[in-house]
């Protein structure tokens, strides 16, 4: 074990650079979310401010904002989607909310006071074409440089994997639902 830490010592060691990161969560299985609210307590455990919008989610209620909110204005909580793409029914106002919680995201991305964006469900807004793939890469690419942002969702596109710094994909082995068990409070929302 000592030679294996030398060598785990040696490669930290050579790690240098700082700069805030794109991190993608995507996949077909359960927890992009969740992992991404993870980040936020991190941030937020190291005395940082998170802004986060909520892209297509809208419809129910969900157990992290009211738990984030005791953190009083060190969170910054948008959720300006619809709901799911099949509840709606209206591609023009499914492009009006994405664009308008993409304004809202840009504005948060701006806000030097705010360590991390979590841009929630941004990857389905991306999979329909509601926002334009090209002018939101642009906009990763010219936030500051100490910014970190998340983006989760499923079918995350091919030029946003290649743009990101981190990507995880959740892979579905086994999900309750299948069994008939439906969505349930502190489990799914």
């Amino acid at each position: 074990m000592a030679n294996r830490k030398a060598v785990q010592d040696a490669e930290v060691a050579e790690k240098t650079l700082e700069k805030g990161l794109l991190m993608v969560h995507t996949g077909t299985g359960k927890g992009k979310s969740t992992a991404a609210f993870g980040l936020a307590l991190r941030m937020l455990g190291n005395n940082r401010r998170v802004g986060i919008v909520q892209f297509i989610k809208g419809a129910w209620s969900t157990g992290e904002q009211p738990a984030l909110a005791v953190f009083g204005d060190r969170v910054v909580w948008r959720t300006m989607g619809e709901g799911f793409t099949w509840e709606t029914q209206d591609l023009k106002r499914d492009i009006a909310a994405a664009e308008a919680a993409w304004q809202k995201a840009l504005d948060l991305m701006a806000d030097e006071t705010i360590g991390l964006v979590v841009l929630d469900e941004l990857n389905i807004a991306l999979r329909y074409d509601y926002l334009d793939l090209e002018a939101v890469l642009g906009a990763f690419k010219a936030r500051r440089p100490d910014l970190h942002v998340v983006v989760t969702g499923r079918n995350a596109k091919p030029g946003l994997i290649e743009a990101a710094d981190l990507v995880t994909e959740m892979t579905l082995v086994k999900h309750h639902f299948k069994a008939g068990v439906k969505a349930q409070s502190g489990i799914e929302f």
